[in-house]
């Protein structure tokens, strides 16, 4: 990777950490607040990312864009098994909801000098790594 390239990606981390205090989506009392059900602002914050989601992946599957290699984006459909998201999905709100944080806010929230987080990534990575150990023993 060239070092243009690389500082692109620099950017878009400050951005997306600015973005993600801003909108408050790194507090963990805005979290405690959603997992308690007393406000909306989160599933707000959700709800939008998803929607976005949707049409960006509805745009690259129809005007079949490249990625910036020239190379086109291709997604691969992944197999539906109700089990494995109730499974999965429990597993990373039981974390969400233990850490107060989801994955990209960890790395936001240690960049604002909140370190105990530093202990979160290092477990999450673990587990991820693990994971990708034992994955063709779990049921999928």
């Amino acid at each position: 990777m060239n070092k243009s390239v690389g500082f692109r990606f620099i950017l878009v981390g400050i951005l997306f950490g600015i973005i993600m205090t801003k909108s408050e989506a790194v507090s963990w009392f805005r979290i405690q607040e959603m997992f308690r059900f007393e406000s909306f602002h989160m599933y707000g914050i959700i709800g939008s990312a998803v929607g976005l989601g949707v049409l960006l992946v509805g745009a690259i599957k129809r005007f079949k864009l490249k990625d910036i290699h020239g190379e086109p984006i291709v997604i691969v459909p992944k197999a539906k098994s109700v089990s494995r998201y109730i499974l999965g999905g429990t597993i990373f709100g039981l974390g969400w909801a233990m850490t107060g944080a989801c994955p990209g806010p960890m790395f936001v929230l240690l960049g604002q000098g909140v370190f105990p987080l530093a202990v979160v990534i290092i477990s999450a990575s673990v587990g991820t790594f693990v994971y990708g150990l034992v994955r063709d023993k779990l049921p999928h």
